[in-house]
């Protein structure tokens, strides 16, 4: 294990962050279920000592994310990091998920209009397509099969390359790319330059289309057109805008979909409703996403002044970590929180999708491509099951971003 994984206890009797899932692949870690007992907030330690709150309460993480005295600025004094490997991805990070108001708002307005309901509307019938022409060649290949690697990681990858305009000839490489940036075990130099050389890719296609910009018809055109000539934005900064686009528009949506398909496979009862029942699917997506919760070590912040989170005092300075994926099992919004149950009434009530000033640009993205696939995969494939035992599937673990690292299937 490496060592900024560490899960062992300090002689402060403060549990070492974070904690390993002991109860199953796809259950958090059952320490979770404890602390939200014990009171609102947590003390733990990360891996370089130091003590940094957790909060596991779905109440408490809407009050502390959408307090205004907190920061995502890894520069910030007392930003904490999950391993070494993390402190160098966030100092490269410099997107405006690491920034906070007033530059978050200016970078963010500059992206909104491209994830409206009228962009979703028009990239559906690609995004549909797409899909299709994955599951014929899925099929025609025959089983058994790699549903991860021929699928959730095709997927989203192509869909944001399609949608800032970037040759799809180029996926494989910007999978391997992403991936490499977001694994938290990896020596700090490997995701070092992984995101350099991500940037340096980003770089040669910003330039070709400043030459090109073209008619606006694509995200990167109109960045071009409307924000980097009129110098409202910087080459630099729209670097590092792209590299979030394939992080945040890949890399999530990717192990969702790969979770997803495992959510069913494993609970066949659900499967056989939404088959029965196709008007469960947005339900039913909503339900994937609560469930998995794959951001499951977000949302990790700073307090800028002392606040007061549900009677406890968070000095300022002090680190702490939001926990979506834990607020989301809280079983005093969700009944029965670790079953997987996609007729849910309150399924939406997730924070998946974060909350507050940072909640996520590109959720109607995300949703558009996982209806995509849920629409289709069981339709095209009826007798989708696991090639392997359960016990056999390896999970993302060390990774920021929880999933597969494959799904082997056959029909």
């Amino acid at each position: 294990m490496n060592a900024g994984l560490n899960m062992s206890e300090t002689h402060h009797s403060e549990p070492k962050f974070p904690l390993r899932r002991t109860v199953g692949p796809l259950n958090l870690p059952p320490e979770y279920a404890q602390f939200r007992e014990e009171g609102p907030l947590k003390k733990v330690t990360l891996w370089n000592g130091e003590r940094v709150w957790l909060i596991t309460r779905r109440e408490e993480v809407r009050q502390f994310m959408s307090n205004p005295n907190i920061s995502a600025a890894p520069e910030t004094p007392g930003y904490p990091a999950l391993t070494p490997a993390r402190v160098t991805t966030v100092k490269n990070y410099k997107t405006f998920l690491t920034m906070d108001p007033p530059d978050h708002t200016l970078f963010r307005r500059m992206l909104t209009g491209e994830f409206t309901a009228k962009r979703m509307d028009e990239l559906k019938p690609k995004v549909d397509s797409l899909v299709d022409r994955m599951l014929d060649d899925i099929i025609a290949e025959g089983p058994p099969c790699d549903l991860h690697t021929k699928l959730a990681l095709r997927l989203p990858v192509t869909v944001v390359s399609l949608l800032i305009g970037v040759p799809f000839e180029d996926d494989e490489q910007l999978v391997e790319l992403s991936a490499a940036q977001r694994d938290l075990s990896v020596d700090p130099q490997v995701a070092t330059r992984a995101n350099q050389e991500m940037l340096a890719y980003v770089d040669r296609i910003i330039a070709r289309k400043e030459q090109n910009p073209g008619d606006g018809s694509d995200m990167l055109g109109r960045l071009v057109l409307n924000q980097i000539k009129p110098g409202h934005l910087s080459r630099k900064d729209a670097l590092y805008m792209i590299n979030l686009l394939y992080f945040a528009g890949h890399e999530t949506t990717a192990n969702q979909i790969g979770l997803g398909v495992l959510d069913f496979l494993v609970n066949p009862d659900q499967r056989a409703k939404l088959m029965a029942d196709p008007g469960l699917l947005r339900n039913a997506i909503e339900e994937m996403l609560r469930y998995n919760s794959i951001t499951h070590f977000s949302s990790s912040r700073v307090a800028t002044a002392d606040i007061d989170i549900g009677g406890q005092t968070i000095r300022k300075g002090e680190g702490v970590f939001a926990l979506v994926a834990a607020a989301n099992r809280d079983p005093n919004v969700f009944q029965n929180p670790d079953k997987f149950d996609i007729e849910r009434k309150n399924a939406k009530d997730h924070l998946t999708f974060s909350f507050g000033v940072h909640h996520c640009l590109g959720q109607p993205l995300a949703r558009l491509e996982l209806r995509a696939v849920f629409e289709r995969l069981f339709k095209r494939l009826p007798n989708l099951r696991l090639a392997v035992p359960l016990e056999e599937i390896q999970f993302k673990e060390n990774m920021f971003v929880y999933g597969v690292k494959s799904l082997p299937v056959s029909w």
